[in-house]
């Protein structure tokens, strides 16, 4: 048997302790209470007569307290509680000391992978991965409610970003980043100006871009459109020269070539600053920035033209990829890539038709961008298109004092996420338990994310200059609260949820994804999101149901769950629950079915949602991404592509890795051979078998082998 201790390490059962606990508390009792060597001899074997694979150390002592009383020594009982007690202080007392030596020894896993952005090995993200330990020991054992800690650590709730919870500072935000390069801001006191030319205006979104994700937890997102003026200021520029040096020398429209040459040279320099600073900045987080660029072309827009020259290098630039320590050109995290599908692009005869085609060979070779349908975001919107922020969290629809919509320039205060599946495995296939459950469930959700608001109230300007006074998302005065900025629905709070699928089987025993099941989970969403909807009328706040962004969190609560409930099929046997209301990878279901079907759960959803398709090789698949891409304008409103095309984490390499002599695969540019640091897309036949990576060793595998 494993016993699960505290800190969620399995360890071997040692009916050893059992004796030592039990000793301890004899000591403090008279003879006659003391428990007798059969006694504790009976209590462990009554614990492994149990016959379970795995124990929480809190069941097994509270089962100890509980055959102490039943053998009537309830004095020792006593003694025994008070001991617990007593150790419970203690852990209290520091709870940070092996995380923190975890993260200095490279072992503390959990936190070192939980970041795709934070490299835990180097110096400067381990200061602030140690300070993130310190904030989440301080905010679980002071800060929040104890109730709240416990349900977090039950796997009940999740409260998001503890790391950060100590210092007043929010989620995520759409970038104000038209504000600030037209009116200027200030960076570290000093004055930036409003750019001159496309180039200036590049670095300068750079080192917002920075500034910002130095003062905040999550994404942030920018929208190129801003860009263009200034690629059209570059243009003015070079003609202006060129006419008045060569006005009398040459031809017009050789000064308008010329001119033009010089802009794209421009154009590619600067949207290279873009990718390569946004690449090697470290913020002040020890990470690089958690930036989006939103790539949407307006027709109304004035410099509609030069923006779409911008995406179309933008589109290029990724699809070549940067190159890493080994000069191997790899796809960057950062900035991630959101491209905007509308009646001019959509594949459909469009002008601008062409700037799909180059996303989706991008999208081909890198996965990005993500797609985001205008025409399905208009209907969910109130006829607006804007940005997620960061990654997919959206805001609310909101208008200022004139009535004009407003969504740059506001942010996300936090996110609190709740565990459907486990409600359902306690409700046992009963409905009635299951939504009393649920609601009660939501009430404590209520606190915790309250919590989040009640931090950030009272917080003045001066904690974040570059958010608060110079434009990132205000232009408060110095030491002005920022409190009429959380109500009113200007800004967002999220409700994030975990495991439709796994919720919808453990009530019904079949997916979601069926008729029943569906009736079932979208009952579950509506009352999600109308228990948001009452928060927000209740609180004046603008409470948001939000498809949740950790993909790390799908494995803790199922581990939770598993070790609670025991391995359960389809449920808690897999190793984690799935996203929001995705569809299982193991359904068999075809990508056109499965972005229909979620999108009925998208627009519920409206606090945040994406959908994903999975694609083999996506490389030679262009004209069935085409066909997607098509199909996502007219039935969702957001989605992306995932692939499993070859690739080796050691360097980097991205084309096809080949079985070598030895029916090993290799990779043809590092020589990398361990199959745990590569992805190796199986050809033709699919041949998975347990032998698999023992090819060669008889016939029947090699001959399989040979022919993958």
């Amino acid at each position: 048997m494993k016993v699960i201790k505290r800190d969620g390490r399995a360890v071997d059962y040692d009916k050893k302790k059992i004796e030592i606990a039990i000793e301890k508390a004899n000591k403090e009792v008279p003879s006659s209470e003391k428990a007798k060597k059969k006694e504790i001899v009976a209590i462990q074997k009554y614990i492994e007569g149990l016959n379970k694979k795995r124990m929480l150390v809190e069941d097994i002592q509270d089962t100890i307290e509980f055959k102490l009383m039943e053998a009537g020594r309830f004095e020792l009982a006593k003694k025994y509680i008070v001991y617990r007690y007593n150790r419970m202080l203690v852990r209290k007392q520091n709870t940070t000391d092996e995380s923190i030596l975890g993260l200095i020894r490279n072992s503390n896993k959990e936190v070192m992978e939980e970041n795709s952005n934070k490299n835990a090995v180097i110096a400067s993200t381990q200061r602030d991965l140690i300070a993130g330990e310190v904030s989440k020991d301080l905010t679980t054992r002071l800060l929040l409610p104890e109730k709240i800690s416990n349900a977090h650590r039950e796997g009940i709730l999740h409260f998001h970003d503890a790391d950060y919870f100590l210092q007043p500072i929010f989620n995520c935000c759409l970038i104000n980043i038209g504000d600030m390069l037209d009116n200027g801001t200030v960076m570290n006191g000093k004055l930036i100006e409003s750019p001159k030319s496309f180039q200036v205006a590049c670095t300068v979104m750079t080192q917002i871009i920075a500034a910002v994700a130095s003062s905040q937890y999550g994404g942030q997102s920018v929208d190129i459109r801003h860009l263009g003026k200034y690629l059209r200021k570059s243009y003015n520029k070079f003609y202006k020269e060129l006419e008045d040096k060569y006005k009398d020398k040459m031809p017009e429209e050789l000064i308008v070539s010329i001119a033009k040459d010089r802009l794209k040279s421009e154009l590619s320099a600067g949207v290279q600053t873009i990718q390569y600073q946004i690449n090697t900045l470290m913020t002040t987080n020890g990470q690089s920035p958690f930036v989006t660029i939103f790539l949407n072309l307006d027709e109304n827009d004035e410099y509609v033209e030069e923006n779409a020259m911008i995406i179309e290098e933008v589109l290029k630039q990724r699809y070549e990829g940067i190159k890493n320590d080994k000069g191997v050109y790899i796809t960057p995290a950062f900035p991630k890539l959101i491209y905007v599908l509308d009646e001019h692009n959509s594949l459909k005869g469009g002008k601008y038709d062409y700037l799909t085609k180059i996303a989706i060979k991008c999208s081909s070779r890198r996965m990005y961008p993500d797609y985001i349908s205008a025409k399905k975001m208009r209907e969910n919107y109130e006829g607006n298109v804007f940005s997620p922020m960061g990654c997919r969290s959206f805001l609310a629809p909101w208008k200022d004092e004139n009535g004009n919509y407003k969504f740059e320039g506001r942010f996300n205060q936090g996110v609190v996420s709740i565990n459907l599946p486990q409600i359902a495995l306690l409700a046992k296939k009963n409905m009635d338990t299951f939504f009393k459950l649920l609601d009660e469930r939501l009430e404590l959700c209520f606190e915790a994310i309250m919590c989040r608001h009640y931090s950030l109230l009272g917080t003045t300007s001066d904690i974040s200059p570059v958010h608060w006074r110079y434009g990132a998302i205000a232009r408060l005065q110095p030491g002005e609260k920022i409190d009429k900025l959380l109500k009113g629905g200007y800004s967002s709070i999220s409700l994030g949820y975990i495991g439709i699928y796994e919720m919808t089987k453990a009530m019904l025993g079949v997916s979601h994804t069926t008729k029943k099941g569906k009736e079932f989970a979208l009952k579950v969403m509506n009352h999600l999101r109308d228990t948001c909807q009452r928060w927000k009328e209740e609180t004046g706040i603008g409470f948001a149901l939000y498809g949740t962004p950790a993909e790390s969190l799908c494995y803790r609560f199922a581990r939770i769950d598993k070790e609670k409930f025991g391995e359960i099929k389809d449920i808690t046997d897999k190793g984690y629950y799935t996203n929001s209301y995705h569809v299982d990878v193991r359904e068999h279901i075809d990508a056109f079915k499965k972005l229909e079907f979620e999108s009925e759960f998208q627009k519920i959803s409206s606090g945040g949602a994406i959908s994903y398709v999975e694609i083999p090789n996506m490389k030679n698949n262009l004209e069935a991404l085409e066909a997607l891409v098509k199909f996502i304008y007219d039935n969702i409103q957001y989605a992306e592509f995932n692939t499993k095309s070859d690739y080796c984490h050691v360097c980097g390499f991205d084309g096809e890795i080949k079985l070598n002599d030895k029916y090993e695969w290799e990779c043809p540019n590092c020589g990398n051979k361990d199959k745990n640091k590569m992805n190796v897309t199986r050809r033709t036949c699919g041949y998975l078998g347990e032998n698999f990576w023992n090819a060669g060793k008889t016939k029947e595998i090699k001959s399989r082998v040979t022919h993958l």
